[in-house]
């Protein structure tokens, strides 16, 4: 039967969180129920309260970014038992498509069905309801609730000793920043790296970039305590305008401008890309994982910039990550001292604060704001 649980909603967009109670469906086969611990305030979230990312179904329970513990499994769905700590991952890898068999599980074709909100399968069936009325799920998990049934695609089993109030942040913001700069930057020793917005991504690439060798990385935030953090998280400078990050690494680097450029602004537009590329070298990489409008499409690139300097633009989803292999990796590196997450975490809210989160986030007071779960 159904379970009750609260959780955080959108009735509309433009709209706020609410919390409201709701009713969660029994696991199917290959479902697993996950009483959660904690949950990562992304700003993919928001873009779905600003409409700036459309959902395909109001109301909507937000949340992709989370941790917690399995309390039952489906019938005929092997692999996962109650008890078991598991780690969502905000994009589902089924292992058998197309994108999933060339190694690129972050394309994996289950993404197609992320903000529609039903069953990846069924796209009229619906796992959470408020008052008889469908409600649709966040990247099909909604880890803005007490509870949540989601498909064994979206999990990783992790170690029981890790703390899942740290392991959340593996859903999403980590390895997206981290791979941002390993993965899709290619950044190597000596490189000069510049990263734009030190929020639950930005802060990432800098570890990235730090950790795959860069000898300059350049963080750029206007809010101070964010610089701050970025020095301590590895950036060797850090600066409050992007042309002010852009003359330093033309200085470091015989007047020739950044290896690598990543654009992690909250709310991306047009002009980020733009100065971007006029801060990186010949033959550089502006790799871009933040989110704007839905709707934008005003790029002021220079067309000569990129084919006379063979410059190169390329997004970057989650990182390129493949989830089941690089969060266990990233617990690896997180074990070693490698990987700083409790630095990461700025303030720790109940469920019911959510919203006041938000505001938190877009006042610039967060790294990474996290719902913490009784």
């Amino acid at each position: 039967m159904p379970i009750s649980t609260r959780g955080a909603v959108l009735r509309e967009s433009p709209g706020r969180y609410e919390v409201v109670d709701l009713e969660l469906d029994d696991p199917r086969q290959g479902e697993v129920t996950v009483k959660l611990a904690a949950s990562g305030l992304c700003h993919s979230d928001d873009h779905a309260a600003t409409g700036d990312l459309p959902v395909g179904i109001h109301p909507f329970c937000g949340g992709h970014e989370g941790a917690g513990v399995v309390t039952a499994v489906g019938p005929h769905t092997p692999g996962f038992e109650p008890g078991d700590h598991v780690v969502f991952s905000f994009l589902p890898a089924c292992g058998t498509c197309e994108f999933c068999a060339r190694g690129l599980q972050n394309l994996c074709h289950l993404g197609a069905t992320l903000l529609t909100g039903a069953r990846a399968d069924d796209p009229t069936s619906y796992r959470l309801s408020l008052d008889g009325r469908p409600v649709g799920q966040q990247c099909g998990i909604s880890t803005f609730a007490e509870y949540t049934t989601a498909s064994v695609d979206s999990l990783v089993r992790i170690d029981k000793d890790v703390p899942l109030e740290l392991a959340c942040l593996l859903s999403c913001g980590v390895p997206t920043g981290w791979g941002a700069a390993v993965n899709t930057a290619g950044v190597r020793p000596g490189d000069t790296v510049i990263v734009m917005g030190i929020g639950g991504i930005g802060a990432n690439a800098v570890q990235g970039a730090a950790h795959a060798g860069a000898s300059t990385v350049i963080a750029v935030d206007p809010v101070e305590f964010k610089r701050d953090t970025a020095r301590e998280l590895g950036a060797t400078h850090a600066y409050a305008d992007l042309r002010e990050a852009a003359d330093h690494a033309r200085s470091v680097t015989n007047g020739q401008g950044a290896d690598a450029v990543i654009v992690a602004v909250g709310v991306t537009g047009g002009e980020h890309l733009a100065t971007a590329l006029g801060a990186i070298r010949k033959a550089g990489t502006v790799v871009v994982t933040g989110l704007g409008s839905h709707r934008a499409t005003d790029v002021p690139l220079r067309l000569n910039d990129l084919v006379l300097m063979q410059k190169s633009v390329k997004g970057s989803l989650f990182g390129e990550a493949a989830p089941g292999c690089d969060i266990p990796a990233l617990v690896r590196l997180w074990r070693q001292g490698v990987l700083e997450l409790d630095e990461l975490v700025t303030t720790r809210y109940p469920l019911d604060e959510v919203a006041k989160a938000y505001d938190d986030m877009h006042a610039g007071r967060n790294i990474r704001g996290v719902l913490v779960f009784d």
